[in-house]
Formats: structure tokens, C-alpha cells, sequence
């Protein structure tokens, strides 16, 4: 594949905070790369540059001529009083086409956006509608390299499916070309070929691997851990140095010169390792629970929830236990987080309902996280924030002092007379976080915990929450996080309707099945039913590896279906490698001979990964 741009040693910095130094990136036709990285490490500044929005303050940047390039911002930028298709036309207006062709342009773009509406003004759209519209005014003009800046905020799981689609069709009609910021782990594996994570904890800036997310985890945390054993072998080696060193004058003569001049450089090194190995923390997350023993900790019989006029869900039945591990999902706007404020005021008995109830057991403990950062006091300075009451917290029992505090959740010592309104969103995120942590919970009602983090603080949160054995209740779109930590999805389908599913797939399925929505009478939940599910789990504090038992979700059925065909492919694949290598034509080829074993190793552990996952659903299916 040709290159369309090319970063040669690139740098950039804002005053003191220094992004990225001497980095180099390749775009070549066909490349779809998730550009990854900590929160402040520069991704969205990379993405300006590359788009011409932002200069970089040394090194070049090569663009194929004629390159079209187009920009997806994280906040939308619209005419509000237009309607959809005014906006989506309006990009077009200096494009030399016929205005037959802008507006079979808009209208097919339309049809993607699924919105029916087209005269609507934009401005009454809600959020998740303005990113789909979004995501089609970039996609109209038909970009050579398309740039994206979290394309997924703002969408519901609903509408980040939509968007993978969309992107699987268009790389079907010609192979698409683009780079995106996001920290939707599923999603990078569905849609990237390549990933690109951009941290100074590697030599170059930079840690880049062609093929699935899934794969760029298992190469990074290789070059880790030998990172690591680098630091260790120098480390002993430098010691060894140091006792030559200190030996005195009689050691160190002229010949000698070179050896401590080695020293130094050794001890440099060894510095810039150690520098490398640091970058790569994590935010210390441990939720602690009660230990409590009851069996129920909330009964929940016949609850209704509203929002001014507009009834959002009705005859409610739920019964949370320790270990219960519920996901909620459903459409923006459908009711998740007024059902989580209904839970905790409910469980704390400031509630008073017209209809239904809410029993807690005595001396419940519920902890909710909320999506809102202003929950958190904008002027207070983080010191404060992260320690209301002086200059240390009690966690676990135990005194710790706010600077060890703050350095857990990543913060530095010098940050601590910052207001929080200066800091990032995913840095207040991580306040409310610390917050949550210093309060033992026997329930956790989380609404959105996982916007603003990296994806290194969502792997810490996740295993946090999996080790967590009180019980909990999460509202998320990241749809890896439900599936490691909750047993359970509770759906809104519509209509106020609610149900139990195995996994968000049943839900998306059911989302889809008109007829089934439209015949949906009685009880949205059946509690026995539920209660038998998890009593079945054997809740230990770890959610059940196999959620779905006995049955195949639709997405696992069909992926059944079509793995016999799958391995022919494959092991015919092996077999003409194999044939390959075995012309003795190629013998003479060394780089050819070297790229067809790669190649058959490939083939051959994607054919393994194949029966292994083949054997999985078919223990799934007799279970």
C-alpha cells in the first residue's frame, strides 16, 4: 500500500507540557488505525496536526498531493436552525458537482444516519443523534484519510453498532483510510487493523502493531515485560560498576578511562528505562465492601420511574444480593440513570413513591457514582478534593497521607493546589473515583463510571470491580466492561418496557424484533425467574464466565454456523504455504522464504485460535 502522509520526527509542546518528541507515524491506503494513549499524552493535538489544524513545532510532515483529509471534532459544530439535510449539504457547496449529485449525496448519507426527520432543526436533536449526523457531514465529501476524535462519545451501544456497520460497509464498497482516537476497546477491535498507542513509555513515543486490538495487548505487554527485564539486567550491571568505581584511585587509571566513561553511560540509560517503565502506571482502584452476610440487600416490587410527564419504565420487580452484577442499558434518554437515583435514595429511605416499593436491609451502605462532574466543587483545589477533612484520609483503617493519595490515582504533588476546575474531565473523573474508594459499600450504583478514563485506568476499574463482592449496578456503553464484569443485562427495549438478558446481544437482538416489542404485556421482570439465574451463578464477588449456558446468543450462533467453513479456509491457506516452502525456487529467496513462514506461523495458530473457539461454543451449546 502506498503512504497518503508520513510524520517524520515530530514534536510538540504547550509551554511546559511537553506531548510527544521525534515521533514518527505512517499512513498508508487502507490503514484504519486507533490511535490510543494515557489521558494529556497527546492524541487529539496529533490529529490537528495531521489535519492541518495545528502546526508541529519541529520535524515534517509528507501528504500525498491532492490529499483529501477530513475532521471529526469531539464537539459538534452545526448550523442549529437547519435540519439535517441543510447541514449535511452544506459541505458541498464549494464541491464542483451538479446539484443533483450534492443532494443524492445528502439523502443517501441520510439513509445512514437512520434519522427520519429532515427538516427538524438540529438543535433539538440529542446528543447521540448530533454524533450520528456528525459522523455522515465528514464521511459526504468522501475523504481520502478520514480523522475522528472520539467518534463514540455520545452514543448508546445501540449507535456504536450503527457506527461499525458503517464502517464495514464502506470499507466493503472501497477500501477506507482513517484514524481515530477512542477508548472503546471493543470497538477498536472490531473496526482497527492497526494500533497505534502514543506513550513516553516507550524509546520511540510511539508503540505501534498492524492487526486487531487484541493482538497489539499480547505484543505490548511482551515489550514490557522485556522492558522490564532490561531495567533489571542494567540495574545489576550498573551495580557491579559502582563497586568498581568506588575502589579508588589505584582502579581507575588511564586505561581504565573508557570503563568509566561506559559507567556513565550505563548509568543514563539505566535512568531513561526507569523512566520508561514508570510511565506505564496505572491508577490504583480497590472499591472495598461491607463483608456484610444478609441475603437480600434491596427488594424492589412494582417500581415505576417518570421524568416531568413522560413515564419511563413501570412494574419493576428486582432483587439485589451481594455479588448481583447488573448491567442497565438502553436508547439515551430512556431512563437508566433516573432508575439508579430511584435505587439510591430508595436504599437510603429518603424516597416517598406513589406507587411501588423499595425495602433496604438495615444499615445498608450504597455508594453512587454520578455522571455529572459537577457533583464535584469546581474551586475547591484537588488537595481538597481528594481530602475534605486535612491532610490525610482513612482508608481501610488506616491513615494515608494526601500526597501518597493523590499519587495513587496518578496525580503529582505539585498539582495539589489546582482547582479542579482546571483540571481534565478524566482527571476529575478519577476525584470522584478516590471519593468512591474511601466508602465501604455493600451496593455500587455506577452511571457512566468509565467517561474520560484511558484505557489503562478502564483495565485497573475493570478488575476493581470484578474483585468488588458487594453487589453492583453499572450503567455503561463500553460494551467489554459488561461483558468481564456483569452476569446480567437489564434492557430498556421501549415503551417504558424493561427485561432480564443474558448479555447486551439478546438486547440488541430484541431491540430489532418489532413483533416481539409490540406483543410485550405483564410484568417487564420476572423475579423468580431472575433469582433462579443467580442463585445458579454461585456469586463468589466474580461474575460467571458463562453467561449464556445452554444457549447461544444470536451473535455466538452465528459465528457457529460458520466456523467449519472458517478452518477449511484456514488449513487451506496452510497447506499452500506449505507447498510454497517446499518449491525449492524459494530456497534462493532468503526475505521470501522468511515472509512465507511468517506468514504459515499466522495461518497456522489463526487456525488454532479457530477449533479453540470452536470447542468453546460447543461447550456452551451442550451445557
Amino acid at each position: 500500500m502506498s503512504s497518503i502522509i508520513s510524520c517524520r520526527t515530530i514534536s510538540k509542546s504547550y509551554g511546559a507540557q511537553h506531548l510527544f518528541s521525534e515521533l514518527d507515524l505512517n499512513i498508508k491506503d487502507g490503514d484504519r488505525i486507533g490511535l490510543i494513549g494515557p489521558n494529556g499524552s497527546g492524541k487529539s493535538t496529533l490529529l490537528k496536526i495531521l489535519s492541518g489544524l495545528e502546526d508541529e513545532d519541529s520535524g515534517a510532515i509528507l501528504k500525498k498531493n491532492t490529499l483529501m483529509v477530513s475532521y471529526l471534532a469531539q464537539a459538534d459544530l452545526f448550523q442549529e436552525d437547519l435540519g439535517p439535510l441543510d447541514n449535511l449539504l452544506e459541505p458541498l457547496k464549494t464541491f464542483p458537482l451538479e446539484e443533483a449529485e450534492k443532494l443524492n449525496r445528502a439523502q443517501a448519507m441520510l439513509s445512514r444516519v437512520e434519522l427520519n426527520d429532515h427538516e427538524m432543526p438540529v438543535r433539538q436533536l440529542s446528543g447521540g443523534w448530533r454524533k450520528r449526523l456528525s459522523i455522515c457531514r465528514v464521511l459526504i465529501v468522501e475523504p481520502d484519510l478520514l480523522i475522528m476524535d472520539e467518534p463514540t462519545n455520545h452514543l448508546d451501544i445501540e449507535g456504536i453498532v450503527w457506527l461499525e456497520k458503517l464502517f464495514n460497509i464502506l470499507t466493503a464498497i472501497s477500501p477506507s483510510t482513517f484514524i481515530l482516537v477512542s477508548h472503546d476497546r471493543r470497538f477498536l477491535e472490531n473496526c482497527a487493523n492497526r494500533i497505534v498507542e502514543l506513550s513516553s513509555a516507550y524509546p520511540a513515543g510511539t508503540f505501534q502493531v498492524d492487526g486487531k486490538y487484541s493482538g497489539f495487548l499480547e505484543k505490548r505487554k511482551q515489550f514490557l515485560e522485556q522492558q522490564h527485564r532490561l531495567e533489571e539486567k542494567l540495574t545489576n550491571r550498573f551495580r557491579r560498576e559502582a563497586e568498581w568505581l568506588s575502589r579508588g584511585p589505584k582502579a581507575r587509571t588511564t586505561k581504565a578511562r573508557y570503563r568509566i566513561d561506559e559507567a556513565h553511560r550505563l548509568h543514563e540509560r539505566l535512568d531513561t528505562v526507569k523512566q520508561q517503565n514508570r510511565a506505564d502506571a496505572k491508577v490504583a482502584i480497590d472499591f472495598t465492601a461491607t463483608g456484610r452476610k444478609t441475603k437480600k440487600l434491596l427488594e424492589v416490587c412494582d417500581l415505576s420511574g417518570q421524568y416531568q410527564e413522560n413515564k419511563l419504565f413501570s412494574d419493576l420487580d428486582l432483587t439485589i444480593t451481594p455479588g448481583t452484577r447488573i448491567g442497565l442499558v438502553g436508547r439515551n434518554g430512556c431512563g437508566k440513570s433516573t432508575l439508579l437515583n430511584l435505587l439510591y435514595s430508595g436504599g437510603r429511605g429518603e424516597l416517598d413513591l406513589e406507587q411501588g416499593s423499595i425495602v433496604a436491609a438495615e444499615g445498608l451502605s450504597i455508594v453512587h457514582f454520578v455522571q455529572d462532574r459537577s457533583a464535584i466543587n469546581q474551586n475547591l483545589s484537588l488537595r481538597r478534593a481528594l481530602a475534605p477533612e486535612g491532610d490525610s484520609i482513612v482508608f481501610k483503617d488506616r491513615s494515608v497521607h494526601v500526597v501518597s493519595w493523590a499519587k495513587r490515582f496518578l496525580f503529582r504533588p505539585d498539582q495539589l493546589d489546582t482547582p479542579v476546575g482546571r483540571l481534565s474531565g478524566g482527571e476529575q473523573a478519577r476525584i470522584l473515583i478516590a471519593e468512591l474508594m474511601r466508602q465501604p459499600a455493600d451496593i455500587l450504583l455506577l452511571d457512566e463510571p468509565t467517561n474520560d478514563l484511558d484505557i489503562a485506568s478502564l483495565d485497573v476499574l475493570e478488575e476493581s470491580l470484578m474483585e468488588f463482592h458487594g453487589a453492583i449496578i453499572l450503567v455503561t456503553h463500553d460494551r467489554y466492561l459488561l461483558d468481564r464484569v456483569c452476569d446480567r443485562v437489564l434492557g430498556f427495549t421501549g415503551g417504558g418496557v424493561l427485561r432480564m438478558y443474558g448479555d447486551y446481544e439478546q438486547w440488541l437482538a430484541d431491540l430489532g424484533d418489532d413483533s416481539e416489542k409490540s406483543t410485550a404485556t405483564g410484568k417487564t421482570f420476572d423475579t423468580k425467574r431472575a433469582e433462579d439465574r443467580q442463585n445458579s451463578a454461585q456469586h463468589t464477588g466474580k461474575p460467571r464466565k458463562d453467561k449464556m449456558a445452554g444457549r447461544l446468543s444470536y451473535l455466538d450462533q452465528r459465528e457457529y454456523d460458520q466456523m467449519e467453513e472458517k478452518i477449511t479456509a484456514g488449513e487451506q491457506s496452510c497447506e499452500r504455504l506449505e507447498q510454497l516452502i517446499a518449491d525449492p525456487s524459494l530456497a534462493a529467496n532468503p526475505e521470501k522464504l522468511q515472509e512465507v513462514w511468517s506468514e504459515l506461523e499466522q495461518a497456522k495458530n489463526e487456525v488454532e485460535g479457530l477449533y479453540l473457539r470452536w470447542d468453546e461454543l460447543e461447550r456452551k451449546k451442550k451445557a
